[in-house]
């Protein structure tokens, strides 16, 4: 089969799509045909290395956790699932970026009926770092909540789900992506000089949570807003939030398929949308992160093998 791999840390050059040997499914284990698997920008920082100390890469490597897919063999002791079922789950072993890969049977959910391949293949890590990232902060209908890279594939489900609870929510984002934020109910502010002020207003004078989706400044940002810093939540900034007491809920915080399962369930009835970006093919890997990593992107990017 076809896979992603790369031998060494480095540039987006260093991705290969190779062939290798098709996994074969051990105990309790389903083979999965990916028809989709999402991009993450940490599987773009563990390829270059900066994420080493915290998730160090074993070469040669893979990537991805995102996928959706058909079951094509079932291992023996597979419970719920068999050969023809249509699945989204994920895996911990770096191996979704491929053609086929073998998960455990409980990281994977039913797809239900019309959830798109793109949205299945694509909302492990966002969405269920999205509803860590909420329920971190508690918000409630009297709260007001600042988002952080709100048009991202983290922030724009943070914002729904945020304002699933009642909240008043403020999405930070580049004035392209404020049309869709002002039709999801929450209010755009743009980023750049004065941009505390700018929330100010918004917020009629105060802030009670923020949930930062980019780092760099925003766990300062919130507590420049008066934003106590239990109800504050980065999944960039850690050395900013361990300075100020912050939370660092987000991927691996709610990483299971119970939550997956709710969230699936919600974008197929069209109560949670998932904005994808783009598809590309797998042999256009490269191209894909390419795209990632120039930002700003509006929801998220996804391979088809």
């Amino acid at each position: 089969m076809k896979a992603v791999r790369f031998h060494a840390y480095g540039g987006i050059d260093v991705l290969r799509v190779e062939e290798v040997e098709r996994p074969v499914p051990g105990p309790g284990q389903v083979l999965v045909e990916v028809r989709a698997a999402g991009i993450q920008p940490g599987e773009a920082h563990i390829r270059d290395g900066s994420l080493h100390a915290r998730w160090p890469a074993r070469f040669p490597s893979g990537q991805g956790s995102d996928l959706a897919g058909v079951v094509v063999e079932a291992g023996s002791e597979v419970r719920g699932f068999a050969v023809g079922d249509e699945v989204l789950g994920f895996t911990h072993n770096r191996a979704s970026h491929a053609e086929f890969v073998a998960v455990d049977d409980v990281n994977v959910v039913s797809r239900p009926e019309g959830l798109p391949w793109a949205v299945a293949g694509s909302l492990y890590v966002a969405g269920t770092t999205a509803y860590a990232t909420v329920f971190a902060v508690d918000p409630g209908p009297a709260d007001t909540v600042v988002v952080s890279g709100a048009a991202g594939g983290v922030g724009s489900l943070a914002v729904q789900l945020a304002r699933r609870h009642g909240a008043t929510v403020i999405g930070l984002a580049s004035e392209r992506n404020h049309a869709w934020l002002k039709g999801r109910g929450v209010i755009p502010v743009e980023y750049g000089d004065g941009m505390a002020e700018r929330i100010r207003q918004a917020a009629g004078g105060h802030v009670d949570a923020f949930i930062d989706t980019y780092g760099d400044g925003y766990v300062e940002l919130a507590v420049e807003l008066g934003v106590r810093p239990e109800r504050i939540n980065t999944i960039r900034g850690w050395r900013a939030a361990a300075k100020v007491g912050a939370r660092t809920y987000g991927e691996g915080s709610a990483a299971c398929a119970v939550v997956l399962g709710q969230l699936a369930r919600l974008a197929a009835r069209g109560e949670l949308e998932v904005p994808i970006a783009r598809t590309y093919p797998l042999d256009q890997v490269q191209d894909a992160f390419r795209e990632l990593e120039r930002q700003h992107t509006h929801g998220k990017i996804v391979l088809r093998p």
